[in-house]
């Protein structure tokens, strides 16, 4: 006999919420790690009980799970890429009946539960909530979504990057409010593959990011030649906060203020407030310092990792390695505020310092311990 995911969670067949959420939580106290219990006890669990949330009786088997590993599965890759097609258009109108579904709701000031998605890859359990924010529940795979209230998202971002049409790669959009992923870090949500959130003014807070790239066939049709096709993932709040974990491989954000962790290969970083907490900044890291605006780098060590062929731009066009703000002593051991004025006047600043080296005034208005 099959295993159902009320089995799992030792409930009866077709029990309540309540009731799975009291299984779940009780099961949870048990097999935590945190409590001395099983690693993979605990996944089976929890992939259990998110199952049951969105209706699904049955968990995957071992074949179901490499096959969602994958955006899909073919035997050449033009037959893999055919079907990745028609999938992302598939899911992309799914995602369009969504948010006029979404929509509707928001008019209506009502509230509501439906299914989205795709068979193949599993579908999303959208919910309108009394306070208008809109949970999502599962994978997003493809499509553009706009919602004008808060989004709460338990789930990662993907995009379908092999398709040449926009209106199928991943855009979510947020007019009004925040977009959250739930315990992103701990339930290892991410975002990867050309994906693109906006949160025109609101806060956005985030797992790991990444972006994507593909070597292609040279354009120019010389044989035997291929080039690197660069798909970088966007997350945009210009009015608000946006925070990350990890973020690598091709990926820009824009925000009012970043809080960040490592940035590792081709990221862009656009702020007014740069706040990076990891260790490790790689040389093809840039920076984009809004006027008015600081940036810090609390490392607690050295900040050898911090490269120093990495660069701060401001917005009057002038820049400045790493390495120089190394020299300064602005970094390591929980770093100083750098602010864009000290960028943008450092020369004269070194200088007036280096005469009045006596004076307490020297460093204090420029950053601060």
């Amino acid at each position: 006999m099959v295993e159902t995911n009320y089995d799992i969670l030792k409930i009866q067949d077709g029990a309540s919420k309540k009731d799975i959420r009291k299984a779940y939580r009780n099961l949870v106290l048990k097999l935590h790690s945190d409590r001395g219990g099983d690693d993979e006890e605990f996944k089976r669990i929890k992939r259990a009980y998110e199952d049951l949330r969105i209706g699904k009786k049955y968990p995957d088997t071992t074949d179901e799970r490499k096959e969602k590993a994958k955006f899909y599965s073919g035997d050449s890759d033009a037959d893999q890429r055919r079907k990745n097609l028609l999938l992302s258009q598939d899911i992309s109108r799914e995602m369009k009946t969504a948010q006029e579904w979404a929509a509707a709701l928001n008019r209506a000031s009502a509230t509501g539960q439906r299914l989205f998605g795709s068979k193949e890859l599993g579908q999303i359990e959208f919910e309108r909530k009394i306070t208008k924010t809109l949970t999502i529940k599962g994978k997003f795979w493809a499509g553009n979504f706009m919602y004008d209230n808060p989004i709460m998202m338990w789930g990662s971002v993907t995009s379908p990057y092999i398709s040449p049409y926009e209106k199928h790669k991943t855009h979510i959009r947020i007019t009004n409010g925040d977009f959250r992923m739930i315990d992103a870090i701990r339930n290892r949500y991410d975002i990867d593959g050309g994906a693109k959130i906006t949160v025109d003014s609101g806060n956005m807070e985030v797992g790991n990011v990444r972006g994507k790239k593909q070597r292609v066939e040279d354009p120019q049709g010389r044989v035997g030649m291929t080039t690197i096709r660069e798909h970088f993932s966007q997350l945009n709040a210009p009015k608000g906060k946006i925070v990350t974990g990890d973020v690598r491989d091709t990926v820009k954000i824009d925000a009012d203020t970043v809080i960040t962790l490592n940035l590792i290969d081709n990221v862009k970083v656009t702020g007014k407030n740069i706040l990076v907490y990891g260790t490790k900044v790689t040389y093809d890291v840039e920076f984009f310092l809004k006027k008015g605006g600081k940036i810090r780098f609390y490392d607690q060590g050295s900040g050898f990792d911090i490269s120093d062929d990495a660069i701060v731009n401001l917005e009057n066009g002038k820049m400045i390695k790493i390495r120089d703000l190394k020299h300064d002593k602005l970094i390591s051991l929980g770093g100083k505020d750098i602010t864009y004025d000290y960028i943008d006047d450092r020369q004269n600043i070194k200088k007036s310092t280096k005469k009045n080296s006596g004076n307490k005034f020297s460093f204090g208005k420029m950053f601060h311990k």
